[in-house]
């Protein structure tokens, strides 16, 4: 499930995506997502506030695996890494994309829609993918229906998933993590409530772990 470079290790299987409006917000969040057992975070582009944010947790919380998510552009690509992210993920891709992903060696999940972007992206030698928006895509049952002719690819559904449906995708043999956003509620963010970041956090690694030990 590895991409062209190799994704930093991490244990948990779910990846807060995350919408940072202010950079101080951005450390005890990750130390709060730390204390419920999830190891990783992607912080998004979509906030003027993402860059700082990621700097901040690179700094900060060296255990915590923060990585940049919507990353659409190449000329993002140095920025985030001068940012100090171990990782980017897209909604998509785009040849100019991947090239200078490839080229500055920053381990990556691009997104894809399609079996023929899923097939490109592995052209272009990624074999782990962000499948966005899942939910609307088809859920479960379009990637348990890419896993017949596509059976050497892993993917990370992103768009629609929560607690409730998680488990249904972490199930299939091609899905190595979920992505989402209730772990970081916005209203909890801006509230600073930190203890119910946890709390979810808790919650997301336990069912995790409840799935693992029933297999």
């Amino acid at each position: 499930m590895n991409s062209p470079v190799s994704l930093p290790l991490f244990q948990s299987r779910v990846v807060p995506v995350i919408v940072v409006t202010d950079p101080a917000q951005a450390v005890p969040m990750a130390e709060a997502l730390l204390a419920g057992g999830v190891d990783v975070m992607e912080i998004t582009l979509r906030s003027a506030a993402g860059l700082a944010a990621i700097e901040a947790v690179a700094r900060a919380v060296p255990e915590m695996q923060v990585g940049a998510g919507t990353v659409t552009r190449a000329s993002e690509v140095a920025q985030v890494l001068a940012a100090g992210a171990r990782f980017g993920l897209s909604p998509g891709s785009t040849p100019e994309l991947l090239a200078a992903v490839l080229a500055a060696g920053l381990p990556f999940v691009p997104g894809v829609a399609s079996p023929s972007e899923a097939m490109a992206a592995r052209a272009a030698r990624f074999t782990l993918m962000k499948c966005f928006p899942a939910a609307q895509l088809g859920g479960v049952e379009v990637l348990k229906a890419w896993g017949g002719p596509l059976p050497d690819l892993r993917f990370c559904p992103t768009g629609g998933v929560s607690l409730a449906n998680m488990g249904s995708f972490l199930a299939l043999p091609n899905v190595a993590m979920v992505g989402g956003s209730w772990l970081t509620p916005a209203a909890a963010v801006k509230a600073g409530d930190w203890a119910q970041i946890t709390r979810l956090a808790r919650e997301a690694t336990d069912a995790v772990a409840a799935l693992q030990a029933s297999r």
